[in-house]
């Protein structure tokens, strides 16, 4: 079986608007709970809006910064200046009752494709706020709906926050995109920015819409808010990581090669797919956890990107745990209480 390479980074927890956070890859863990009667409301299905409803820009706030009067398709510009246009977020069966809350099959439309995922709902009337949830790397051929940030799922839905984890293109019962690992996973964030716009268009009425925020785990940081996790040259140093060495990734990096140059050869690129330049443009507070031991991201990268944050004048904050890898154990629990309190705290 051939395994994709990651895109890893550490846990961070975002509020937002449109998009965004990171973290550790997904262990395997069940969700905890125990199947018992539910008080949750039942969720209607949202009708979708017609095709021919405008698109939403990704942000209310203009960018003033001087644009290339055509960025390369490939780059984080590019994700700036699209125009996003989440809807359509429907709610299909029961997937679990778990006492405090009950799960729910949901889709959503991301440009022409249709997004797989789930929703857990607490019980009560609500509204509740909304927590985007995006999974680490996990191989698309073996992945399946609801798969990644078990523990995180059943965590935050039990203290009152309606969760909302999305698969990703080419993952589960969501639409194919053929390019998107030659496209560096880039089209991932524009399922997540969409899966922002879709709660934020819903009529579902225990969604507290202007209460929205993103916590994303290992790939899914580097692919919901990349802007908060990236230090200088981050997409070439998530290439010689991640892609340059894998013989499994060998008709990708040629393609890649071909088309774009190696980061040596054509560094305008590979920093144009960085966020770096772009940190000035957040708006939220961002929460990063980290494991001192972690050996598939460097904590450097986490430590570059905070200091670059703070440059910016950016409020962030980096937690770091002792003796913990890529994969939060002994300490996961310390870190979800913190996150709880962050959501908490800038949420309500």
């Amino acid at each position: 079986m051939t395994r994709l390479p990651r895109l890893a980074l550490p846990l961070v927890a975002v509020l937002a608007v449109t998009a965004g956070c990171t973290a550790t890859d997904e262990p395997a863990a069940s969700d905890g709970g125990t199947s018992t009667a539910s008080t949750a409301p039942t969720p209607s299905t949202t009708p979708e809006p017609p095709a021919t409803e405008p698109d939403e820009p990704e942000s209310d706030q203009p960018d003033s910064r001087p644009r290339d009067p055509k960025p390369h398709p490939i780059s984080v510009e590019t994700l700036i200046e699209r125009r996003y246009n989440g809807r359509g977020l429907r709610v299909g069966q029961v997937l679990g009752e778990f006492g405090a809350y009950t799960r729910f099959a949901v889709t959503y439309r991301s440009e022409d494709l249709r997004i797989s995922g789930i929703m857990n709902v607490p019980a009560g009337r609500g509204p509740f706020p909304v927590l985007v949830l995006n999974h680490g790397y996990i191989e698309p051929a073996i992945y399946v709906t609801e798969q990644g940030l078990a523990r995180e799922q059943d965590w935050l839905a039990r203290r009152e926050y309606v969760v909302l984890h999305t698969d990703y293109r080419n993952h589960a019962g969501s639409d194919n995109d053929p390019n998107v690992d030659y496209e560096l996973r880039l089209p991932y964030a524009v399922d997540v920015v969409n899966a922002v716009r879709a709660v934020k268009r819903s009529d579902l009425p225990y969604l507290d819409r202007d209460g929205v925020g993103l916590l994303g785990r290992s790939m899914g940081g580097n692919v919901t808010f990349n802007a908060l996790v990236a230090r200088p040259g981050l997409a070439a140093d998530n290439w010689r990581q991640f892609y340059q060495p894998s013989e499994d990734r060998s008709d990708v990096n040629a393609r890649m090669a071909r088309t774009y140059g190696l980061p040596a050869e054509s560094p305008e690129f590979w920093r144009a797919a960085s966020p770096r330049r772009y940190l000035d443009r957040l708006e939220q507070p961002v929460l990063m956890h980290h494991g001192a031991l972690d050996d598939s991201c460097p904590l450097a990268w986490s430590r570059a990107t905070v200091r670059a944050m703070r440059e910016q004048g950016q409020r962030v904050r980096l937690a770091t745990y002792a003796g913990e890898g890529h994969t939060l154990y002994a300490q996961w629990p310390r870190s979800m209480m913190r996150t709880t309190a962050f959501f908490d705290q800038n949420l309500a």
